[in-house]
Order: structure tokens, then sequence, then C-alpha cells
């Protein structure tokens, strides 16, 4: 069975259609879609079963996108894409890595469809401009110019640096002793001073609704958290390629914290706890490229 081309490139379908929709759900379905097709097609004509595979999951990824974009506009607070257990083993691929973190899948919902499709195909997975422009419906041409915008917008909003696994780790270490102690000094000297603080509880949990920006204010949050639950078991989970943390309070998890670095210090915490969006954190993903 591992000779069906299907099964041998099934992790890298899910990699694409989970990087188009941020939604791990969502991408599963995508790729049930794209096995339905799969099956039913006259697959002794296809000259490139990869190439093939990619192309009918990225056709359904995109009619997929195009609906839950509708459906984002009515979500209750931020949204946020949903996280992923990963292998410690996905960090060692900087850039991969970097592909598939909460950070980078925030910037990609400020593109359109399309635009989100071939910046994951061509700046993602090296795909070449015709496999893209036939996945897409558009000419050559056309991707390119689509390729050259995304790539400056997503330039233009990405975390500044990329951190190596070693110092990622570091400062995650950091941040949770501090939470830990709820000590409100300890936690500014870990956040920088413009950090940004996202959750998404989707209108099923209790979370703030817009962002927090500011170490003090968001330190004040954190030490609140602290004070209020004081029984929160805090752990370090591998999430989206990167060192994050898990809350599990009375042995319950309820919220997936990711953290963005930059310069030795907390740029960005990104908290989920929408319970429709943890159900992916049992198992590790199935991420390939």
């Amino acid at each position: 069975m591992i000779d069906d081309p299907f099964v041998r490139h099934r992790s890298l379908l899910f990699t694409v259609a989970y990087e188009m929709l941020g939604s791990a759900a969502d991408a599963e379905d995508v790729v049930q879609e794209t096995w339905l097709r799969w099956a039913s097609a006259d697959q002794a004509e296809v000259r490139d079963p990869r190439a093939y595979l990619v192309r009918i999951t990225t056709r359904q990824a995109l009619n997929r996108l195009r609906t839950l974009s509708r459906r984002r506009e009515d979500y209750v607070g931020e949204w946020l894409p949903e996280p992923l257990l990963t292998s410690p083993d996905v960090a060692e691929d900087i850039e991969f890595a970097e592909s598939v973190s909460i950070a980078l899948l925030t910037v990609l919902e400020t593109l359109g469809p399309t635009e989100r499709a071939v910046f994951v195909l061509r700046e993602v997975f090296d795909t070449p401009y015709e496999e893209i422009a036939e996945a897409v419906g558009k000419t050559q041409a056309t991707v390119r110019q689509i390729a050259r915008r995304a790539r400056d917008h997503v330039a233009a909003r990405r975390p500044r640096t990329q951190v190596g696994r070693a110092e990622q780790q570091v400062v995650v270490e950091r941040f949770l002793a501090a939470v830990r102690t709820g000590e409100l000094q300890s936690l500014l000297d870990v956040l920088a001073p413009d950090v940004v603080l996202v959750a998404d509880g989707g209108g099923v949990v209790t979370a703030v609704k817009v962002p927090v920006q500011g170490a003090r204010k968001v330190a004040n949050l954190l030490t609140t958290m602290h004070k209020f639950a004081p029984g929160l078991e805090l752990t370090v989970a591998w999430l989206n390629g990167a060192p994050a943390i898990r809350v599990d309070p009375g042995g319950e998890f309820n919220t997936a914290i990711s953290l963005v670095v930059e310069d030795g210090r907390i740029s960005r915490v990104y908290a989920v706890s929408n319970p429709h969006k943890l159900a992916w954190l049992t198992t590790e993903a199935p991420l390939a490229r």
C-alpha cells in the first residue's frame, strides 16, 4: 500500500492544505476529498502523481478557503489558526518550522485565497510556476505577479528574525518560569516592550477579544491569570515546529500558547483556548514537504 502515491504523499498533502487553511480539521477534510478524486481517476494516465495530488489538494483547499473566509468574518473575537502537536525534529528545519508557525499562519490570513495558495506552493514547497498556474487556474505570468505581491506582503508583516531552536527554548523556559511564579518584574524582563498578546476563545470560553499590547499590560494580564487560577499546570510542548506552552487547569488541557521570540524576548503571545481548535494536540501531526 506504501506504493500508492496518495499514501506516499499524504503528509505533504495535509501540510499543503493546513498551511492554506490554518485549520487541521479542514485540512484533513480536504485530504479526504483529494483521496476520493484520486481513487476515481484513471491513475494510469497520471504522469506525475505528486503534482496531480498537490493540484487537486490546492483546488479543494481554495474552494474551502473561500467559504471559510466568509465564515471567519462573523467569528467572535480574534481568529487564530489551530495549533498542531509536532515532533521536535520539525524545528531542525528552521524555514519549514517557520512556515507552519502560528505567527506566519496568522500573517497568511491577511492574504486573499489565491495569493495564499500561490505563496504556500512557491515559497514553502518550491513548486514550479507552471504547476501553480494549473492548480489555481491562472497564467504563469499572472502567478509570478501574485507570488511577488504575496512575498512582499508577508515579508512586511512576518517576525523580523529567525530564531534557532536552542535560543527559542531558553526564552520560552524563562517565560514559563515567570508565569509560574506570577512575578511582575520577571515577566517584564522576558517580554519585549511592544509585545502583543492575541487570544482566541471563539466565543465559547472566556478570552480577551482584542489584542493586548505593551509589556506591562500583557504582564498584568498574565499575573492576573496566575492569581485567579493558582492550580494551573504549565508545561512545555512542541507546537507548530517550536517550543510552546500548554495550560492544564485541574489536569484538563484548555489553552495552547505559542510564542514569537525576537532579540531574546517574547514579542508575540498567541493563546488558543477555543476547545474546538485543540483536538489535534493529542497526537503528532503528519507534516512534510
